[in-house]
Order: C-alpha cells, then sequence, then structure tokens
C-alpha cells in the first residue's frame, strides 16, 4: 500500500528500529544527538475538511472521497510535503481524486471543472519534490480535484521497425520495462523516482534520468504527445525529426498540467544492455575530478554513469565510495552492440591524466547473450540511490532538515558557481539556525556543461531551550531553498535541471525565461485553459 505521507510504499519504510540505527549512525559520522524517532500521525488519526464539491452523476463513479486516498494526493514528496504530512498536517487536500479510465472521460471532467471552475491537478506518481500537484490554488473556498491517471496505462501499441512505443499516461516506470522486456527492448529513461512515476509525469515535467551523458532527458525521447485541453484534444504527428517550424511537443512537455492532460506518448526505445562495463575512480580533491568528468563529457565516449561524489557525499555513500577518503567517480557503461573493455579503459585513462586512481576490485567488465547483472561499485551506488527518498524520510522522522536541489551551468562558470550556492546556503544555515553539511555530486555531464546536485542535511538548533516543531524546521528550510534559488539566479545557471518547476522553483524561473515568453506562454494558456482550471499557480500565476 502506498503511504499517505512518505516516500514509496509503507512496507518498506524504514522503521523506528532504522531510525534508531541511523540516529547512531549520525551521531558517529557528524556528532549529533538526542535524535529519537517519531511515529508519522496515522490515517485513522486524520480529520480532513468535509469536500466542497460533489461530482455530476455521470462522473462520480471515478471518483473517491476516501481519506487515504485525499491525504496521499495532497503533497507531492519534498521535504516540506513529508514534513508536514509526517506531522498530519494535510492543508489543502483535494476535494475529490478522480480517475478517469478513457480519454473521453479525461475530456468530460474539464468540460465540467470549466463550467463550474472548480480547479484540476493533474497527478501521475506523486512523486513531485517541488510542490508540482499541491491543490493549493490560492483562492480560498475554491473546489479542487486531483485528476490521477494511473486508470489510464499500458501499452497501447509497438512498431519494432521504428523503434517506437505508445503508451498510456499512467503507465509507471517498472510497467514501461516490463512491457518492453519480452521483445528485447527497453526506454533506458530511469529517474530516482522509476518506481513511482509515470509516463505522463515525466513528460510533463521534462524528467532527466539516471544516465549521465546521450540520452537522458525525456525530451530525448518523446516522438509525438496526445494531450486533452480544456478547449479540446490536442495530438502531434509521429515524425524521427521536423524543422517544420516551432514543436508543439516542445510546448508540451514541461508544461506541468498547465495548458491540459497528457494522455498518451509515442516514446523511442531502444535494445536492452548485453554489455556492461564499470569502475569506480578515487580522487584527492574535488577539482580533479570535477577536470576527469569534463574530459569525459568532451571525450566523445558516451558513459551511462558519470557520477561524481565530493568527499562529503562519498564518505556518506559508504560502499559506493569504495572506502576513498577523496572525492569519487562512478563511471560506467553499457550497451547492446560492442563489448565495452576498451571503451572503459580509454575512459580510465582519461581519469588517470587527472590523478585519478581505480581502487583493487573498484573495475567490473560484464558482456553476454543476456542483460548482464549489475555489480561492484555500480551496484552499490544504485542501490544507494533508490533507498535514498526512504532515508530521507527517516531522517524526517528524527527531526533533521533535508533538502535536495539540483542546476546545471557551463563548464566555464562551474566553479564560481559550486562556490557561490554552497557559501550562501552556508550562510542561510548559519542564519535559520542550521548545523549541519552540505554535499554535492554530479549527476549529468555536457560537453558544454555540468549538472551539479546538492544535499543539505541539517539539525535545527532548539530555539529558547524549546524542541523544534514542524512549523518551524519548515520556515528553516524555507530560507535555505530560498538561498540556493537565490544563488543560482544570480550565477545564472538554471532553475532545476531535471526535478521541475512547480511552486518551489518559481522565483528563479521567472528570472529564468524572458519576459516576453512569460506572455506568450499565458497567451497559450488563455487559449487552451480559458477558465484557468489546470493547475493554478504552476508556472504562470493563478487568474
Amino acid at each position: 500500500m502506498r503511504s499517505h505521507w512518505g516516500w514509496g510504499v509503507e512496507a518498506d519504510a524504514p522503521d523506528a528500529a532504522a531510525q534508531r540505527k541511523l540516529a547512531r549512525t549520525l551521531k558517529e559520522q557528524l556528532g549529533w544527538d538526542s535524535l529519537l524517532p517519531t511515529e508519522a500521525v496515522a490515517v485513522e488519526d486524520l480529520t480532513l475538511p468535509e469536500p466542497k464539491v460533489a461530482l455530476p452523476a455521470t462522473l462520480a463513479t471515478l471518483a473517491s472521497v476516501d481519506v487515504r486516498d485525499r491525504a496521499q494526493h495532497t503533497y507531492g514528496r519534498s521535504y516540506r510535503d513529508v514534513a508536514r504530512a509526517h506531522a498530519g498536517r494535510f492543508d489543502h487536500p483535494p476535494d475529490a481524486v478522480v480517475r478517469p479510465t478513457s480519454q473521453a472521460e479525461v475530456a468530460n471532467v474539464l468540460d465540467w471543472a470549466s463550467e463550474v471552475d472548480v480547479a484540476v491537478i493533474p497527478y501521475g506518481g506523486g512523486s513531485s519534490v517541488c510542490g508540482g500537484v499541491e491543490p493549493d490554488v490560492g483562492t480560498p473556498g475554491r473546489g479542487v480535484i486531483s485528476l490521477d491517471m494511473e486508470a489510464l496505462a499500458g501499452l497501447i501499441d509497438l512498431e519494432v521497425t521504428d523503434r517506437a512505443a505508445r503508451f498510456a499516461a499512467g503507465t509507471y516506470g517498472p510497467a514501461v520495462n516490463d512491457a518492453l522486456r519480452p521483445h528485447g527492448l527497453t526506454l533506458r529513461h530511469f529517474p530516482q523516482s522509476f518506481e513511482f512515476s509515470t509516463v505522463g509525469g515525466w513528460v510533463a515535467t521534462r524528467a532527466g534520468g539516471h544516465f549521465a551523458t546521450g540520452p537522458t532527458h525525456i525530451d530525448d525521447f518523446v516522438e509525438s504527445i496526445t494531450m486533452e485541453t480544456p478547449a479540446g484534444a490536442w495530438e502531434s504527428r509521429r515524425l524521427p525529426g521536423s524543422g517544420a517550424g516551432p514543436s508543439p511537443d516542445r510546448l508540451v512537455m514541461g508544461s506541468e498540467g498547465v495548458l491540459g492532460v497528457i494522455c498518451e506518448a509515442w516514446l523511442r526505445v531502444q535494445p536492452r544492455p548485453t554489455f556492461r562495463a564499470s569502475a569506480s575512480v578515487g580522487f584527492e580533491t574535488l577539482d580533479a575530478g570535477v577536470r576527469a568528468v569534463r574530459a569525459l563529457a568532451q571525450s566523445g565516449l558516451s558513459p551511462a554513469n558519470c557520477r561524481l561524489l565530493d568527499p562529503v557525499e562519498a564518505l556518506l555513500a559508504g560502499p559506493a565510495a569504495s572506502g576513498a577518503t577523496g572525492a569519487v567517480l562512478i563511471v560506467g557503461f553499457e550497451g547492446a552492440d560492442h563489448a565495452l573493455g576498451e571503451v572503459l579503459s580509454r575512459a580510465l585513462e582519461l581519469c588517470g591524466d587527472h590523478g585519478g586512481d581505480v581502487a583493487p576490485g573498484a573495475m567490473s567488465v560484464r558482456e553476454g547473450s543476456g542483460e548482464p547483472a549489475r555489480s561492484g561499485a555500480e551496484e552499490a551506488w544504485r542501490s544507494s540511490f533508490l533507498r535514498a527518498p526512504y532515508q530521507r524520510d527517516a531522517l524526517v522522522g528524527l527531526g533533521v532538515v533535508v533538502e535536495t536541489f539540483e542546476t546545471a551551468c557551463l563548464w566555464s562558470r562551474f566553479e564560481a558557481t559550486d562556490a557561490a550556492i554552497r557559501a550562501s546556503i552556508r550562510n542561510a544555515m548559519d542564519q535559520a539556525g542550521l548545523e549541519g553539511i552540505v554535499s554535492m555530486r554530479v549527476t549529468h555531464a555536457y560537453p558544454d556543461g555540468v549538472a551539479p546536485y546538492y544535499t543539505v542535511m541539517a539539525r535545527p538548533t532548539p530555539a529558547h531551550g524549546q524542541p523544534v516543531g514542524v512549523n518551524d524546521r519548515i520556515a528553516r528550510w524555507d530560507a535555505v531553498k530560498e538561498a540556493s534559488m537565490e544563488a543560482i539566479t544570480t550565477e545564472r545557471a538554471t532553475a532545476t535541471h531535471h526535478h521541475a518547476v512547480g511552486r518551489d522553483h518559481r522565483s528563479a524561473y521567472d528570472r529564468q525565461r524572458p519576459p516576453l515568453f512569460a506572455e506568450a506562454l499565458r497567451a497559450v494558456k488563455s487559449r487552451l485553459d480559458p477558465s484557468g482550471i489546470m493547475n493554478p499557480g504552476v508556472l504562470i500565476d493563478a487568474g
């Protein structure tokens, strides 16, 4: 059963024993004491406001007003979301959760909502970490529904010759993989939220995947999109490429539910990998590791994995860091056509040119007729990567403030940008009464730039000797978030590389986009959503 307050499913969430173990680890590594586990407020103890609206009889069978359902759809899974939900605070629950089973039903729901001025929040897997699915529409008393697309799911069509597959928007990541596996194919799009995010959500948020170079954003895989808007249906033509004017798909990708509801997408797929090669490389300094990543990104070797962990991140990563005390680079290759041992050897030569050292036993080369299993540093990192959201929830239960944010900047600006972000965050932590760590890892690398990903983990210092409550912790988190957005904007980096904009990144996004583009986007929304029902307040101010 999905958790009503935290990441994933309840059965996989860390229990009190796991939280106590984590508290001991934090005491050993950071000297933090007095961290005690707390339990989330149970569904049975929640009291939500009565629904303000009711769907007509023709749509009522699609709707749920169950307390767990409404609570689960109140938030995404950012720190602010999880902290409030853990404390039993569900400030803006939807009046109903609606699950259409066809595009026609989506259209009927939007028609009704437009007529009665009910806001509609498209909902995929609910894994947003930027406030993108919260039904806080800025107008007290306005009705709101969460439009959950999970019933519109599955592989609809497959063109093996074209290497393209058409999926319904509510298809979760594992179901995408399962549908393609019998055909020897894969989408090769694996965001950290893979298990709990959907095709429609990936497209709506311009999601980035795990792979560090080459095709990684969903942008690279989209061939065509079908969307239902309050003004009517929208479907683009399937093409391998086109120079015919501005792309309709580019307008939909990243629209975050403000223009309409994505119902289907044709996606480019590829053969499943049968060759893998990976290694863990240690560097004495982060700067040396960054230079090695730039060399790899500009070499044309296209590693699938090129994750650089700064010394703090490497320490916290445990076995994935292979015991190194400096920065650690996990580099890996995979493919379906040829052995990769020589490619990995060349990559390690480039790392060696910048002082990189491969630890004994930290290299793995696998090949064969079937899909090879991951092992070594690559698998240790992958396991840590997928468990991280559960770990974050355990930290919330211990009263720790946790924030992650990512950006991207040009190589020529990275050193200054990294220094400015760290300094800004540190200053905000000091002013907000937070003691802790700031760590960074490089997640994606391009020939012209890099995407750094920052983690803040802090313990609030008591206010006047009193325990720090959830409202106080969130206020301190807000200060750190605001400082990160300000530094990113000042350094001319991007508001987000793969987490989307939502409500949390609006301040930086508003200053990143040209003013005329903002006006043009508002005009498009006015045409497609004349009543302003679609996800009010995201990307565009609620009208």
